[in-house]
Parts: C-alpha cells; sequence; structure tokens
C-alpha cells in the first residue's frame, strides 16, 4: 500500500522566514525517516501570545515556549495525526542564543515537534541535549539540511 503523508502548515498571522511548503518537506522527511507510512499532519505557526495561552490551557506551563506537539494515533495500525505549534519569534530567540541561522531552527522545531508527536520524550533541564530524542532529532536535522542543500544546488 502507498504512503499518505499529509502535511499542513498555517501562519496565523506570524512571518516565517522558511516557507510553509518547506516546513512540510521537513516534517515529510522526518516522518520518512521514522517509517510511517500514513500521516495527517496540522503545523501553525502561532505567536508568541498564541502559544503560552496553549502551553497554560493543555500543559499548565507558564508563558511561551518554542514548540507544542499534540499526537493523537489511537493504535499502531492507523494514521499518526498530530498537531504541532511553533512560535516563529521564539525560534529567532533561540536560533541567536545558539548561534544558528533561524532557518534551521525552525526546521529543528518541526523535527522535535513530529518526534514528541511519535511518542519520543526527553527529560528537562541539562540531561535533555544528551537523551535519545535529542541524538535522532540533531540527526535528522543534519539530513534535512543535507537536502536542503541539495536542493539549492539543483537549482
Amino acid at each position: 500500500m502507498k504512503s499518505r503523508l499529509l502535511v499542513a502548515v498555517s501562519l496565523d498571522g506570524v512571518r516565517s522566514s522558511v516557507s510553509a511548503l518547506r516546513l512540510a518537506d521537513v516534517a515529510r522527511t522526518v516522518l520518512r525517516a521514522e517509517k510511517v507510512g500514513h500521516a495527517m499532519v496540522s503545523i501553525a505557526l502561532v505567536s508568541a501570545a498564541r502559544i503560552a495561552s496553549i502551553n497554560a490551557k493543555h500543559l499548565k506551563h507558564r508563558g511561551p515556549t518554542d514548540v507544542i506537539s499534540f499526537g493523537f494515533s489511537s493504535d499502531s495500525k492507523g494514521p499518526l495525526v498530530a498537531d504541532i505549534y511553533i512560535a516563529p519569534a521564539i525560534a529567532r530567540e533561540n536560533a541567536k542564543r545558539h548561534g544558528v541561522a533561524v532557518r534551521e531552527e525552525l526546521a529543528r522545531l518541526v523535527v522535535h515537534g513530529v518526534l514528541h508527536a511519535l511518542g519520543y520524550d526527553h527529560p528537562e533541564g541539562e540531561a535533555r541535549v544528551k537523551s535519545a530524542m535529542w541524538r535522532r532529532q540533531e540527526m535528522l536535522v543534519k539530513l534535512v539540511n543535507r537536502a536542503n542543500r541539495a536542493m539549492r544546488s539543483a537549482a
């Protein structure tokens, strides 16, 4: 059976330095790498205020964060259904703090959100960057970056 990876990206009144098509491609790259055959993923780019509201309502955390992911799979046989919320303003702050391009940080947040939707998790604090999820995330970010460079070279 042919795989169906449906990914929709919406801009909720915010600007992004990465196109919606490119962000959808990043999500599909992660889904393929994780051997997901069927998925329906929604990625919404939202304001810092909106993600803070989602964070408070659903996760009981105060303030804005960079990415929030909700996975809704009823069983392993059905498709992955997920909603991912990303705040580009927070991504810009993270990129500056970590010395990376905003485009790379937005791709990293898509990867991170998809991995969470697939059930990956990490500890909080310093240990998160040593976790299996973080290592997988960074490997996938490198894969996405290589694919992006190859596409630009071919153009």
